[in-house]
C-alpha cells in the first residue's frame, strides 16, 4: 500500500508539472500505479519516482501520466454543442471568414479522438461541396501519448460509432471486420493530433475561432483552472467560442468570458 510520504511525492510532482490536482485521490493513485510499478520491476514508488523526476521528458514520465489520467469519451458526447456549432457558429464564420476561408478549431483534451473526428464531420457536413475551398483542419491535443496513438490509428468498435448519424457512419468509416471500423483518410486528414500539456506556454501564432475544453477542468484546482481559462481567452479570436463539459462552468469572476448558454461561453 502507498505511504503518505510516497503519495505526497507523486501528488506534488503531478501538480507542479501538469496542473492536475490529486488531493484526496490516494486510493486511485495506488490502484493505478501499484501493478504498473511491480510489473515493470521497480522496487517501489520512490524508486519509480526517482526515474520520473530524473527525466521529466522521458518515457517513464509519459507513462506516469498515461496511467494516472482517465480518458473516457465517445462520439456525439454532449451533442447539443455540435448542434449549436452547426446552427449558430458556422453560419457566422462562413460570412466573417469568407475572404480568408481559414477556420481554427482546437479540441484541447481530445483523448481517443472521438470529439475531434465529430467536429471534423460537422465541418464537412456544413460546408458540403464548398468544403475543399476552406481550411478547416481541427487541432486535437492531449497530454497522454497513449490516447493520441489510439486516436491516430482511428479504429473504433461498431458500438462506439453507433451514436453517429447513419450517413456519417457510411461516408467516413470503413468496416474492417465483424467488430472494428476504420476512419477513412478523407476524415483522418482533417485532424492534426499533437501531444500538448495545457500548463505549458501556448505556442499558437493565430487565434482560435472555437475551443473545446470539455471534461478536463475537473482535474484542476480553482487557481489552475482560472489561469488556463485566461490563457484560452487570450488565444481566442474576438467573438470566439469556448465549450466546456455540461457539468462544468466558467466563473465570471476572474475571467472575461460572456455566458451564452450552459457550458457555452464567448469572448
Amino acid at each position: 500500500m502507498i505511504t503518505e510520504q510516497e503519495f505526497n511525492r507523486i501528488q506534488v510532482y503531478v501538480k507542479k508539472r501538469y496542473g492536475i490536482d490529486l488531493s484526496g485521490k490516494q486510493i486511485l493513485v495506488s490502484g493505478r500505479l501499484e501493478n504498473y510499478i511491480l510489473r515493470n520491476g521497480f522496487g517501489g514508488y520512490d524508486e519509480y519516482m526517482e526515474k520520473v523526476e530524473k527525466s521529466p521528458a522521458g518515457e517513464e514520465a509519459r507513462n506516469l501520466i498515461n496511467v494516472l489520467t482517465t480518458n473516457h469519451t465517445y462520439f456525439m458526447r454532449e451533442f447539443e454543442h455540435f448542434e449549436f456549432m452547426k446552427k449558430t457558429i458556422l453560419p457566422k464564420l462562413k460570412v466573417s471568414e469568407a475572404s480568408k476561408k481559414d477556420l481554427r478549431i482546437w479540441s484541447a483534451a481530445s483523448s481517443t479522438g472521438e470529439e475531434a473526428y465529430t467536429i471534423a464531420m460537422v465541418l464537412k457536413d456544413f460546408f458540403g461541396i464548398d468544403h475543399h475551398q476552406w481550411d478547416t483542419k481541427v487541432l486535437a491535443t492531449d497530454i497522454s501519448t497513449k490516447v493520441l496513438m489510439h486516436a491516430q490509428r482511428g479504429k473504433y468498435l461498431e458500438e462506439q460509432i453507433e451514436p453517429l448519424p447513419e450517413q456519417w457512419r457510411k461516408k467516413y468509416f470503413k468496416k474492417l471486420n465483424a467488430l472494428e471500423y476504420q476512419v477513412k483518410p478523407e476524415l483522418k486528414n482533417e485532424v492534426i493530433f499533437r501531444q500538448f500539456n495545457l500548463m505549458n506556454t501556448f505556442p499558437f501564432r493565430k487565434p482560435f475561432h472555437v475551443v473545446f475544453l470539455r471534461n478536463v477542468m475537473i482535474y484542476f484546482d480553482d487557481k489552475t483552472k482560472l489561469n488556463l481559462l485566461n490563457k484560452i481567452y487570450d488565444h481566442l479570436a474576438p467573438g470566439g467560442y469556448l465549450f466546456v463539459g455540461t457539468t462544468e462552468s466558467v466563473s465570471r469572476n476572474g475571467t472575461k468570458f460572456k455566458y451564452v448558454e450552459p457550458s457555452i461561453y464567448q469572448k
